[in-house]
């Protein structure tokens, strides 16, 4: 399936690497970066309306959908530090050295990395219901941390968890497809489709993505945050209201990695670009005014 009205091409963004990229509209550039267990093809909403008046460039993460999955040989492969060099080395690709990025669930990881790593490239930056990986895990504790059991499976070392989830695939991812959403309309069952049969094809890219999140991505974000390293460029983060739940504040978590911080809290589920584009239309719209 593809977003009607993008061209598509693959780029080459590392050694071995290409990515899936769907391209749309004319004007400053916005990148857009998809959520587990989905593709690009989560902000097919979002990205037809942006493209009115933005560039708009919608990849599929290493590791997911139609892009390349290579095979993680020393645990940084799936790094987000990795990914969000990819980001930035598909946004030069297509001539654009500065770019709004937007990111969702673990898009939004590789968009809070890009915005660390590469303050200088990323003007403004969208958050869509994560929180970085080390508060992440710090929130995370008792029995309400059984909302992220997949965190868990897939931390540990290669071999069971991907047999485990190979051996019921369309269950495992589809699982969160049916958890994470409050208007199952919103997820059309060829859509839904689309999402399963692109995860059962990156079964273990996908598990190195969450591992990842449980080893590298944690010392370097334990990093910046030693450094005092924060996020430079406005941003925007809608969340669901996790907080009252786990036991957290999100918006003071946030306050702590971003100065220009604009903090929303949305009604819809989890997947909120197809729950709810035109909420987050205007949220991307409003940053990018900033």
């Amino acid at each position: 399936m593809r977003i009607n009205g993008f061209d598509y091409q693959r780029v080459t963004v590392a050694e071995g690497v290409a990515l899936n990229a769907a391209v749309g509209g004319s004007g400053s550039p916005v990148v857009l970066l998809h959520g587990f267990p989905q593709t690009h093809l989560m902000w097919r909403h979002v990205a037809a309306d942006l493209a009115a008046d933005h560039t708009v460039i919608v990849p599929d993460l290493r590791g997911y959908g139609d892009s390349d999955k290579p095979a993680d040989t020393d645990g940084t492969t799936y790094a987000k530090r990795t990914a969000a060099a990819d980001v930035v080395a598909l946004a030069r690709a297509f001539g654009h050295e500065r770019f709004a990025l937007a990111g969702h669930d673990r898009g939004a990881l590789v968009a809070i990395r890009a915005g660390l790593d590469h303050p200088e490239r990323i003007s403004h930056l969208a958050v869509l219901d994560v929180l970085p990986t080390l508060d992440m895990w710090d929130v995370l504790h008792g029995t309400s941390a059984a909302v992220g059991f997949h965190l868990y499976l897939m931390a540990q070392p290669p071999g069971l968890p991907e047999q485990l989830i190979a051996g019921s695939a369309d269950a495992f991812f589809g699982h969160f497809l049916d958890i994470w959403v409050k208007d199952p309309g919103a997820i059309p069952a060829e859509v839904r489709e689309a999402y399963l049969a692109a995860s059962r094809a990156a079964i273990p890219s996908i598990v190195a993505d969450y591992r990842a999140s449980a080893h590298i991505d944690v010392e370097h974000d334990a990093q910046d945050r030693e450094a005092g390293n924060r996020l430079r460029m406005p941003v925007t983060v809608l969340q669901q209201d996790w907080g009252a739940a786990l036991g957290y504040d999100a918006e003071a978590l946030w306050g702590g990695w971003a100065s220009d911080l604009d903090h929303r809290t949305v009604s819809c589920g989890h997947f909120m670009a197809e729950e709810s584009p035109s909420e987050v239309v205007k949220a991307l719209r409003d940053l990018i005014a900033r």
